[in-house]
């Protein structure tokens, strides 16, 4: 179990308290000396895709003035120093607009205005060029845009055993995206990143598969990627049916695939000289909040 730290909290500021505990463990673990040497603040946020917050500390000389609707937070570090924190006002993001397709577990994401632009088929038409390879252990997969994908094993570099896990079907593509001339792309539900957007071809009459009878089928996901253009991932979402994403810096350009990044807010802390280490345990008394030490989700990364 971790020290009691006390501080006061509205219950105003008791909505935001996830993030709050945060700062409470960077300032708890804090020397003055750290703080006061650290210039440039410090960082932490929990995800890419929540508000992030720089903590800047300043002395009692050069204290920073808040505004009318900042509400504060006083805090002690481990050596009984106390700092008053003043709360960043922080507005909710507004999401881009989902609608929901019928028969269909993902999200489609469509622009508002129609503009002239290449669309996401337009942008990766560069990898028709080549054949893309992953090796795993026994198997190797051989992906040609817009022709087919294969599962193989090779011997000196040539394959003696294959099957073939489908060939691009433009037509179940266009029924499976409803419209290819759209600026649409989908969210994978099923994505640790819920902002993880992808373009989706289908591939279908590949080998016949023993256990259920029926060809096999691969849906290809375009995702972007300042890396190389690479087949990141195979799954077998279920039997002989699977799902393979690949990699495409082109299609970063296009807008829908642009990642939201996270706004910044500057929670600013003023050395408080009026309150020393006794003076601090009469205050808040009454008030306190134990930490845990031990609980990975009050961390930063």
């Amino acid at each position: 179990m971790g020290e009691v730290r006390s501080y006061l909290l509205s219950s105003k500021t008791a909505s935001r308290f996830s993030s709050i505990m945060l700062l409470i463990y960077v300032l708890s673990s804090l020397s003055a000396e750290g703080i006061l040497a650290s210039a440039s603040g410090m960082t932490f946020g929990r995800s890419s895709r929540e508000p992030k917050y720089k903590i800047v500390f300043h002395t009692a000389s050069s204290p920073f003035h808040p505004d009318n609707e900042q509400e504060s937070l006083v805090m002690t570090n481990k050596e009984g120093q106390s700092f008053v924190c003043f709360l960043p006002v922080v507005e909710e993001t507004k999401p881009l607009k989902p609608v929901a397709q019928p028969n269909s577990t993902s999200l489609i994401i469509e622009t508002d205005e129609r503009i002239k632009q290449k669309t996401p088929d337009e942008l990766i038409e560069g990898i028709k060029e080549k054949c893309i390879y992953r090796h795993e252990g026994w198997w190797s997969y051989e992906f040609c845009h817009q022709k087919h994908v294969r599962q193989l094993h090779l011997e000196d570099d040539k394959p003696v055993q294959e099957f073939l896990m489908g060939v691009f079907d433009p037509m179940a593509t266009a029924d499976f995206n409803q419209n290819q001339s759209d600026a649409t792309v989908l969210k994978d539900p099923r994505s640790k990143d819920a902002s993880q957007r992808y373009h989706a071809h289908v591939y279908t009459n590949g080998t016949l598969c023993d256990l259920t009878n029926q060809s096999r089928e691969t849906e290809i996901r375009f995702v972007c990627s300042e890396l190389s253009v690479v087949i990141s991932s195979i799954k077998e979402i279920s039997t002989c049916k699977y799902v393979v994403t690949i990699q495409c810096p082109m299609l970063c350009k296009h807008p829908m695939f642009h990642q939201e990044r996270p706004m910044w807010h500057a929670i600013h802390c003023n050395e408080d000289p009026k309150y020393t280490k006794t003076t601090t345990g009469e205050h808040y008394k009454g008030a306190q909040i134990k930490m845990i030490d031990d609980d990975s989700d009050h961390f930063a990364t």
